[in-house]
């Protein structure tokens, strides 16, 4: 079946439907990742959004049950160059066209990805409609096209209760985990380091956290423009305040930076994907991350006396990290739990278990 996909700008790319064949209106993004399509469309950060996967060949290795960073898939829609028509590889459950259908994902095959992702990067990311139909008005689609927003997706992607996890191994910390679109990976990165996670989901209100007792707090990443969500924001300082040991990822640490008085900016077009460099200023060295974000903290408003920066992109020298003053608190704006990606930056769930381990000394 034919398929068009059609940009706020007007630009029209022709291909093929795959996955679902409902009319799809998001925000289209590009991801430069070779691997891992399954944990990037199970990975909650994508509420909202269209993935445009720049490398030409996906689906080859298929799909299975171990590789969901979530409960289900979150992304809209699925854009690709080729679609391997069958998975070949040992641990293969099914093909990603069926997991697509299987989850209502609208798809399109066929597309110039190269040509679209230097559209996105050259006049930035903007939304799109995918549409299998034969007939269709384009001032109409439009119209639906740029009336589109992202919003209430931490909400959306969110726990509804609490849930519990035994660590791996010998219990040594109990963390409470604030769910605004957490992956899977993240809680099993601080269950093989001896914690006990407890999920909390996004409004939990900080005095409930709290007062639970707990060795420490991580705030997880998530979806959206962080300015949005003022109530977490509000939790999130009185968390800050407490001066339990604090460590934030992506959406967690740009929820912080506005807590602590700093503001953010939308990128012209994010950093998405497994190859990002980044360097650690205090250890002069450069990693390798897994990054998926829309937005930044503008560095020039972070207040000295609260903060001050970690890490920076080598690409574009934005924040990627920022160590506060106060004791026992640190943010990085990559994915250190990777999935897919590098994990060059785990040790930074060894340090956080060490501020545990001092007490928030």
């Amino acid at each position: 079946m034919k398929a068009v996909l059609i940009l706020e700008n007007g630009a029209v790319f022709r291909g093929e439907s795959i996955g679902d064949t409902a009319d799809r209106v998001c925000e289209m993004v590009f991801n430069t990742s070779m691997t891992g399509y399954q944990e990037i469309l199970t990975d909650p950060s994508y509420a909202g959004q269209g993935v445009v996967m720049t490398y030409p060949l996906i689906g080859n290795y298929g799909v299975n049950s171990e590789d969901n960073e979530s409960s289900q898939p979150w992304v809209e829609a699925l854009v690709v160059r080729h679609l391997a028509a069958r998975g070949s590889n040992f641990r293969c459950e099914g093909d990603l066209d069926s997991y697509l259908r299987q989850f209502h994902i609208t798809g399109i095959q066929g597309v110039d990805t190269r040509g679209l992702t230097r559209l996105l990067r050259s006049q930035g990311t903007m939304n799109g409609m995918i549409s299998c139909a034969e007939h269709f008005s384009a001032e109409t689609a439009l119209e639906k096209i740029r009336a589109y927003r992202v919003k209430g997706t931490v909400e959306k992607v969110t726990r509804q209760t609490v849930e519990s996890y035994p660590a791996l191994g010998e219990s040594r910390y109990r963390v409470a985990l604030m769910d605004y679109g957490v992956k899977e990976n993240m809680i099993r990165c601080l269950q093989r380091r001896g914690c006990s996670v407890t999920v909390y989901p996004a409004r939990t209100p900080a005095a409930q956290v709290l007062a639970g007792g707990y060795d420490g707090v991580m705030l997880s990443n998530g979806p959206g423009d962080p300015a949005d969500n003022v109530e977490i924001i509000r939790e999130v300082k009185t968390l800050y305040e407490s001066g339990i040991p604090l460590f934030a990822v992506c959406l967690g640490h740009q929820l912080l930076a506005l807590a602590t008085g700093a503001k953010t900016r939308k990128m012209p077009f994010g950093h998405r994907g497994g190859n990002h460099p980044v360097k650690d200023l205090k250890e002069g060295r450069v990693f390798i991350t897994s990054q998926n974000h829309g937005y930044a903290v503008v560095a020039e408003t972070v207040d000295p006396a609260v903060a001050e920066v970690s890490h920076i992109n080598v690409n574009d020298g934005g924040v990627e990290g920022l160590r506060y003053k106060r004791p026992a608190c640190f943010t990085v704006q990559f994915h250190p739990e990777a999935s897919p990606g590098p994990m060059d930056t785990e040790y930074l769930f060894d340090r956080f278990v060490e501020s545990m381990e001092k007490g928030g000394r």
